[in-house]
C-alpha cells in the first residue's frame, strides 16, 4: 500500500521532527543523540504501524517515540528530567515509555528490547487481536543470545513480530566488518526460516513499503520477519563519549551527510512532487514546535518524591516524610 499525499507530508513532518529534536538537544541540554541519521529507516518503518501496534526502542532512542507519533513537548520535558514529562521525568533518555502510542520502553541494555517484543507477540497471539509488535535494534544487538533465541522463538510460533536492525555499521566504534562473520544481518533470517529483507534506510518510502509488507503478513497470522535497514549515523554514539581513536574518516562523514541525508533526500522528493509550499510550511511549523518544548520544558516543574513512590508500587504505601531533602 502507498503513502498517499496527506500520509507524505506526515512521513515528512515526523522525520523533520526527529532531526529539529536532537539538534534542539545538541543546543540546549548535554544529551547523546542516537538518530541524526537514522530518520527514514525509523519514521518509514513507524509509519506503517497502527497507534495500538507496539513498539521497543533501543538506548536513547529520541527517534522511535517520535516516529510512532508522540506529543513532542512532553517527551522534551522528560529528557530535562521535569515532571511534566512523558514518564514524570523518571525515565530518562534510557527509558521512554508512551503507551498511548504503543511503546513499550526503551532499553539501556543492548538487545533488551528485543525479548520484550517477542514476549508482546506471544501476548498478541494469546488475545487474538491483530496488533503486531516491531522492535527496534542496532547491528550490535545481533550478535546477542536474546536475538537467536527470540527469532527462533517467533518462527515457531508464527508470532506477530517485526525485527528491524538499523544497521548503521558500527556499534559505537566497532565495524560490521570485523565484529559479524555474516555482515548482512537479514541474511540471519535464513536459519530460523523468516523472512529477511534488506533495505536501503535512507529511502523512508522504501522502509515503509518494506515494513508494511511484513505488518501484513504479522497481522495475517504467517509469522515474523527480519528487516535490515542499511543506515548511517552522523554523530557519535555520543556527545559524552569522547573517542581517543579515528575509526571512521572525515572523508566518509562528510560523503553520508552531502548525499546520504535522509531528510534531505526525502525533502527532495515531495518538492519534485509539487508539494514545496507544503514543505515550508511544515518547516516552519516543525520549527515552532520544537521551540514551544523546550521552552515548556524550561518551564515545568521538578518531579516529587510522590511521583517515585507511585511509580514504585502499584498499591503505594503511605511513606511518612521525617526529613527534608527525602
Amino acid at each position: 500500500m502507498s503513502l498517499d499525499q496527506a500520509r507524505q507530508l506526515e512521513l515528512f513532518t515526523r522525520m523533520l521532527r526527529v532531526r529539529r529534536f536532537e539538534e534542539s538537544l545538541i543546543a540546549n541540554y548535554p544529551m547523546g543523540h542516537m538518530s541524526i541519521g537514522h530518520e527514514g529507516a525509523v519514521v518509514g518503518a513507524c509509519m506503517a504501524l497502527r497507534d495500538d501496534d507496539y513498539v521497543t526502542g533501543t538506548h536513547r532512542s529520541h527517534g522511535h517515540p517520535i516516529g510512532k507519533g508522540a506529543e513532542i513537548a512532553p517527551l522534551m520535558a522528560e529528557l530535562y528530567a521535569k515532571r511534566t514529562g512523558i514518564c514524570k521525568g523518571l525515565g530518562g533518555s534510557m527509558h521512554l515509555t508512551d503507551t498511548s502510542k504503543g511503546l513499550i520502553c526503551e532499553s539501556a541494555i543492548v538487545g533488551g528490547g528485543i525479548p520484550l517484543a517477542t514476549g508482546a507477540g506471544l501476548s498478541i497471539q494469546v488475545r487474538r487481536t491483530d496488533q503486531v509488535a516491531l522492535c527496534f535494534f542496532g547491528d550490535g544487538a545481533v550478535n546477542e543470545g536474546t536475538f537467536h533465541e527470540s527469532l527462533n522463538m517467533a518462527s515457531i510460533w508464527k508470532l506477530p513480530v517485526i525485527y528491524f536492525c538499523e544497521n548503521n555499521g558500527y556499534a559505537v566504534t566497532t565495524p560490521v566488518a570485523t565484529s559479524h562473520g555474516q555482515p548482512d544481518v537479514a541474511r540471519r533470517a535464513d536459519g530460523y526460516g523468516i523472512p529477511g529483507v534488506i533495505v536501503d534506510g535512507q529511502d523512508a518510502e522504501a522502509v515503509y513499503e518494506v515494513t508494511n509488507a511484513a505488518v501484513e503478513q504479522a497481522r495475517s497470522g504467517v509469522g515474523p520477519t527480519l528487516i535490515e535497514a542499511k543506515t548511517y549515523r552522523f554523530d557519535e554514539h555520543s556527545n559524552r563519549l569522547p573517542i581517543p581513536f579515528a575509526y571512521r574518516s572525515e572523508e566518509e562523514i562528510a560523503y553520508h551527510r552531502r548525499e546520504r541525508d535522509p531528510v534531505a533526500l526525502y525533502r527532495d522528493i515531495l518538492v519534485s512532487r509539487g508539494l514545496h509550499s507544503d514543505v515550508d510550511a511544515i518547516e516552519a511549523a516543525v520549527a515552532k514546535t520544537i521551540e514551544d518544548a523546550v521552552q515548556f520544558a524550561k518551564d515545568s516543574p521538578e518531579p516529587e518524591l510522590q511521583d517515585m513512590l507511585d511509580s514504585m508500587y502499584s498499591n503505594p504505601i503511605n511513606f511518612p516524610v521525617q526529613h527534608e531533602g527525602i
